[in-house]
């Protein structure tokens, strides 16, 4: 049905002699994954930020995480926020891009400048954009099954163009790493699509497992939405963190400088906590969704798919030969 909504209002845009409105997806791969150097080093032999490292065998969570954008975006819809300082680990990973698709920030300062960052950029060429964001440190193991509910998303966004839709996965378990949000009534745009009572981020164990018997789900952070109606509730409110970072619009080559005067904060604590309103919830059921954060949350996806960490086979083999 909101296939057919999102087709719909496509159709109407043409028969009105507009151009359908370009759906573009921002990878969001500036984070700089500490917490993971130990793994990364074991790994890839130097410690470097989780999404750029193999830990899938195959390919990164970067790579992974564009193969599946590319079901959502054609290739020049794609967009891919880094940091300077990962420029050479980002090249030979997004080499099928063009490089104006890559959005260099001078430094990491968390998931709100990150973000921001792409926007403003996106809204010098494409200011009518619906826009679905993805974190580029999380697994998935049914890419196609996981882009049925982006793409739900971005009907329901084609319907109702004043929300933020977040793809809510289903918790299987209480967990304080992870941002939550708490479903209100149905928004009335079929089954599993909500308004949002409450948006809680990272709550201590007993609140986590509060929240789940509510009916919360875990914030996956992928989100979909019209770029200027989310440049409206940001200056709303989002004023200290907005505000300063608008004179990259008229002076762009003069980031460095602006990030030198910026303050970290963080999307979802800074921003999403404050707007429950004015969002959606698609939960996500089926998917094997993971939040790649913690070297616990990798080891616990290989154990569900009754599988060895590659690395800790290596380190096990290395132990018996010294044995």
């Amino acid at each position: 049905m909101l296939k057919r909504a999102g087709e719909e209002a496509c159709r109407a845009a043409a028969a009105r002699g507009a151009a359908p409105v370009p759906h573009m997806a921002l990878l969001l791969a500036g984070g700089d994954g500490t917490r993971l150097r130990d793994l990364t080093r074991e790994v890839a032999g130097r410690p470097i930020p989780k999404q750029y490292c193999r830990l899938l065998r195959g390919s990164s969570l970067l790579e992974a995480t564009l193969a599946r954008a590319r079901r959502f975006s054609t290739r020049a819809d794609i967009r891919v926020v880094i940091n300077h300082d990962h420029l050479e680990l980002a090249r030979e990973q997004l080499r099928d891009l063009p490089e104006d698709s890559i959005f260099i920030q001078p430094h990491n300062l968390d998931t709100g400048p990150g973000l921001l960052f792409s926007l403003l950029q996106i809204e010098r060429s494409t200011p009518d954009a619906v826009v679905a964001a993805f974190p580029t440190d999380h697994y998935v193991e049914d890419d196609g099954a996981f882009i049925r509910y982006v793409r739900r998303a971005a009907a329901a966004i084609a319907r109702m163009p004043d929300r933020i839709a977040v793809l809510g996965a289903a918790p299987d378990r209480p967990e304080t790493g992870y941002g939550y949000i708490l479903p209100a009534g149905a928004a009335g745009m079929g089954e599993g699509i909500f308004n949002v009572e409450a948006f809680t981020e990272k709550p201590d164990l007993p609140a986590a497992g509060a929240i789940i018997a509510r009916g919360g789900v875990w914030n996956t952070f992928v989100m979909v939405f019209r770029l200027s109606r989310m440049m409206e509730l940001l200056a709303r409110f989002a004023p200290e963190g907005f505000g300063p970072m608008l004179a990259l619009r008229d002076a762009p080559e003069k980031a460095a400088d602006i990030y030198a005067s910026l303050r970290a904060w963080n999307f979802s604590t800074h921003f999403l906590a404050r707007i429950p309103r004015h969002l959606l919830v698609v939960e996500v059921t089926g998917v094997g969704w993971s939040d790649w954060g913690t070297r616990e949350s990798i080891e616990r996806t290989y154990r569900t798919l009754k599988l060895v960490p590659f690395w800790n086979r290596s380190r096990a083999v290395s132990r018996q030969a010294a044995g």
